[in-house]
């Protein structure tokens, strides 16, 4: 596939800036500065230039002397021509050290003055080659850069492969670039590199980096459902997804339903060469192929093409078709090619190729399909064809070909108003759906396959017109719902939706259920998003609305059990009794899920994952996005509380893929890939990725993944050692939780954690306080894993107190628990935190059992932990502080009131409340630590009993 080289740059464009490379570019990049050669390859188009830039831009630095060459197909039959390139502009610096024969010959060949030729002075030339890099490396590092080497003419490439072959430990590196169709295509273009060079391929992007370059040359209007069709014909190449991003953008209109994308000129060129070699009916064959979803040699027999097998292979033969024998049906070179053969043809060819499909599809759903994009204008029959259509596709567990489907209906079902006593909404005469109910139906459906700005565009159309309170309602329920997290910024529509309701019981459910999410997530108000549920849910049974009655239960048990309410399990056994509605049964807010949650939190968990992992199994099978993305999350954090961190790892890297393609739950899939990287992964990483989710949640202004948000950012700052940084987190946390009014301490568990940090940096009573307060609600709800939890973290106070007997026989006693509970992270955790204690002493350091653990969990953070630890060698014990009692008198006024208040207990917030701040206090201890020679509050503890003593 030839690439002309006169597409128009698109807007920002930086061309040293690599996007959607980092894995091959930082691969090539190593490979550079450990000494060695690159070989970039990989089909046209798909970025090679742009890396091989980056590179030398990055490496040409560290190189005085940079050799370049770019050839072209025009040029490739000229001799030495590379060579020229090369070595033009510093033939002179070096000639003085060539041998005569070898400089006359080298000088011969690059400013064509004689017959210089490979079969006259081959070894002269290929010597002065070697020669030249040698003289130029001789006076430091050299590097040569050689884009598009498949045009480079064959005399350069050969004198250039015996010098790389023979160079040796000569510092001249070669980075290279070439075109190539296939995996193993680029073996003889390494015989013009040195022995030791690298092969890296670039693949075609996913949809997110085409997303992301597609944004950074300036095409961000496009919504995620065009992304997705870009991503699709432009088959991941970055320049064909470019040039098609920059058509849709000066294209007036956009495809309708089922039509393909508008296909520029520029990349039409590539193909239509070929497509001219073709007989007219080859290509009208062709056609049928491009418009079939899956066109098989039967299928265009079936659709009237008598000659198939000979024109498919016709096309085969000119690179059109890709040929598989394992494979029937007919697969196109690239995507492109189906799109630039479909865009080319004129409309009345395409009509008739649909025509002969809508009677030669063997599927349902594709005969409708094709019929719909056979007929032009409004068709009931036609719209009737495709509503089934669209509803079969719905159960097949494909909702987004359902909306296309349903988009289609709409567009071809009359808009007449309804004859006398036919319902609102219907089409005359007939009481069938109009055109803005198939609408409604098919944004319902772009919501279930994760398409949300499809979704929210059909809603918001249907609302600019739509007089009928149920559509208004229904459309209103869409745009909500396409909010995601972000309902804060729907704010507005609540008063017109709650208008549009009326006094309807059944549309009234639907906007008080919605009202409750907006309490948890906007306001952070559990007892009134409780009351809205139970109210909503009271509406919907009276109004004979079962699927919203079982929703509206089924977010009330969940907010009851976050609340520790104990009426929460009532609630769930309300949301699981019969008739059931089989969409709610599997949806991520639906009473399965609440159930799940309630086994999770109740340390249940071999049946929680089971619950799970059906849950999963059948939103995967119906297409259900969103759904599918909450209970990846879900399955992870069983694995991860089981202590399976491997497994936790895989799943939330998962979870977090198909949110951010789809744009669904991005928040909470970061907050717990950071969990799982913090637990099995890079800590880094897991920094990042929940300072990400609780950036997103900020601004979505969303309290509930906030709270969750921080409390993974404190995990993974206690992980990476930053005691201060993790109590910084986790106290917000607290207090965000104590206003939302969530008791339930098993929602988060991060108490641990917290009092763990506190105790870290010097704050045992403040540690024991929240302690206490949460083992009051873990008792009352009877949390045995969180009271585990507790009891570890409350050796650790002991411990800093001086308690070294109890504390070591609390963590035995956690460390059982955790055993009998299956949490095998906090079982590792608490025995690393007892050889700790016990390596406070002569002997070695008992810490094989911690290892042994950790190392059955995959826990590679923690693992690197005890390695340090192992490291440092035993811990001495510790001693009294070195100052003496009488040190403390001392101190000024102020430091001596804040260190009396310490020796009593007192937090640094409690002390606070008799100073300014909190800040003024810690100021404060500061200042006593540096004047008594001590390092915490428990030294001055010491100190204070040793004044007692005497």
């Amino acid at each position: 596939m030839t690439v002309r080289r006169d597409f128009k740059e698109p807007a920002r464009c930086r061309p040293d800036l690599v996007i959607g490379r980092e894995e091959p570019f930082a691969d090539a990049r190593e490979q550079l500065a450990r000494g060695g050669s690159v070989l970039l390859h990989g089909p046209a188009g798909i970025g090679k230039s742009t890396v091989l830039r980056a590179l030398a831009a990055e490496n040409a630095r560290a190189a005085p002397t940079v050799l370049r060459c770019s050839a072209t197909e025009s040029e490739s039959h000229l001799p030495f021509l590379a060579l020229a390139d090369l070595f033009g502009l510093v033939l002179d610096r070096v000639s003085g050290a060539l041998p005569a024969a070898q400089r006359t010959a080298l000088e011969s060949a690059l400013t064509g003055r004689g017959e210089s030729t490979l079969q006259r002075d081959g070894l002269a030339l290929r010597l002065a080659v070697l020669s030249t890099l040698r003289a130029l490396a001789a006076e430091g590092p050299v590097l040569v850069v050689a884009d598009d080497l498949q045009w480079l003419d064959s005399a350069s490439a050969e004198l250039l492969g015996f010098a790389a072959r023979r160079l040796g430990d000569t510092p001249v590196q070669m980075l290279c670039a070439v075109r190539t169709e296939g995996q193993e295509e680029y073996d003889r273009h390494l015989r013009a590199c040195p022995p030791d060079t690298r092969v890296v391929r670039l693949g075609p992007f996913s949809r997110v980096q085409v997303s992301t370059l597609l944004d950074h040359r300036g095409y961000t209007g496009l919504s995620r459902t065009t992304v997705r069709d870009i991503h699709r014909t432009s088959g991941g190449n970055p320049l064909f997804a470019l040039e098609l991003g920059r058509a849709l953008a000066e294209s007036p209109t956009r495809p309708r339903p089922g039509e393909p994308l508008p296909v520029p000129t520029s990349l039409r060129a590539l193909v239509l060469s070929r497509l001219e070699m073709l007989s007219d009916e080859a290509r009208r064959t062709l056609l049928v192929a491009s418009a079939g979803a899956r066109p098989t040699p039967a299928l265009l027999h079936a659709a009237g093409r008598d000659h198939a097998e000979e024109e498919t292979a016709q096309a085969a033969a000119l690179g059109l078709l890709a040929t598989d024998p394992e494979e029937p049906a007919l697969r196109f070179a690239h995507p492109l090619i189906s799109a630039a053969l479909y865009a080319e043809a004129p409309a009345h060819e395409r009509r008739a190729a649909h025509a002969a499909l809508s009677t030669a599809a063997s599927d349902p759903i594709e005969r409708a399909r094709h019929l719909a994009l056979a007929t032009t204008g409004t068709d009931p029959e036609v719209a009737a064809r495709l509503a089934e259509a669209a509803a079969l596709a719905r159960d097949r567990g494909a909702p987004s070909v359902a909306a296309s489907l349903g988009l289609l209906a709409a567009r071809h079902t009359p808009v007449d108003p309804p004859a006398d006593g036919a319902p609102a909404g219907t089409e005359p005469g007939r009481g069938v759906p109009g055109p803005d109910e198939r609408r409604l139906q098919a944004a319902e459906d772009a919501i279930t396959a994760g398409e949300v700005d499809l979704a929210r565009d059909i809603a918001r159309e249907v609302l600019t017109r739509a007089t009928v309170p149920a559509e208004r309602v229904r459309a209103w329920m869409v745009v909500i719902e396409a909010a995601g997290q972000a309902l804060g910024e729907v704010d507005a529509v609540y008063p017109q939706v709650l208008a549009d309701a009326g006094d309807d019981p059944r549309l009234l459910a639907l906007v008080h259920y919605q009202l409750a999410w907006r309490e948890v997530v906007v306001d952070g108000d559990f007892v009134k998003a409780r009351q809205e549920t139970a109210h909503a849910a009271e509406l919907a049974a009276r109004g004979g609305d079962r699927r919203t009655e079982l929703m509206a239960l089924a977010f009330q048990s969940s907010t009851e059990t976050l609340m520790g309410h104990p009426d929460a399990p009532a609630t769930i056994e309300r949301a699981l009794q019969e008739p059931q509605d089989p969409d709610v049964a599997c949806h991520h807010n639906g009473a399965a899920s609440a159930r799940f949650r309630w086994l999770l939190m109740s340390d249940q968990l071999p049946e929680a994952r089971r619950s799970i992992t059906g849950l999963l199994r059948e939103a995967r099978r119906r297409g259900m996005v969103e759904s599918e993305v909450h209970f990846l999350r879900l399955l992870a954090d069983t694995e991860l509380r089981s202590g399976h961190c491997g497994r936790a790892l895989d799943l939330t890297r998962e979870s977090l893929r198909l949110a951010r393609d789809s744009g669904i739950g991005e928040s909470a899939s970061a907050m717990l890939a950071s969990l799982a990287e913090a637990s099995g992964g890079d800590v880094d990483r897991a920094l990042a990725l929940a300072r990400e989710a609780a950036d997103h949640a900020e601004v979505d202004g969303d309290q509930l993944y906030l709270s969750l948000a921080l409390a993974a950012l404190g995990y993974a700052q206690l992980v990476a050692g930053d005691a201060a940084a993790a109590v910084r987190s986790l106290r917000r946390v607290r207090e965000l939780e104590h206003g939302m009014g969530i008791n339930d301490p098993a929602r988060g568990r991060w108490h641990g954690d917290l009092a763990e940090a506190l105790v870290r940096i010097g704050e045992p009573g403040e540690a024991q306080e929240l302690i206490n307060v949460t083992r009051a609600h873990a008792q009352r709800l009877d949390r045995s894993s969180v009271l585990a939890v507790l009891d570890r973290a409350e050796a650790l106070v002991r411990a800093a107190r001086g308690e070294h007997e109890a504390a070591r026989a609390q963590l035995t006693s956690a460390q059982d628990r955790f055993a009998r509970l299956g949490l095998g992270l906090e079982e590792a955790r608490a025995a690393f935190v007892l050889a700790r204690l016990r390596a406070r002493g002569p002997g070695p350091a008992p810490y094989d059992e911690a290892a042994r653990l950790f190392r059955r969990c995959r826990a590679l953070p923690w693992l690197r932990q005890v390695d340090a630890a192992v490291a440092a060698g035993p811990v001495e014990p510790e001693t009294a502080p070195a100052a003496s009692p009488a040190a403390l008198d001392g101190l000024a006024s102020m430091e001596r009131q804040v260190a009396s208040l310490v020796m009593e207990g007192a937090t640094n917030r409690e002390i606070a409340r008799l100073f300014i701040s909190v800040k003024t206090v810690e100021a404060t201890l500061t200042r006593v630590y540096r004047k008594l020679g001590i390092r915490s509050r428990v030294d001055i503890v010491r100190l204070a009993a040793g004044r007692r003593t005497k």
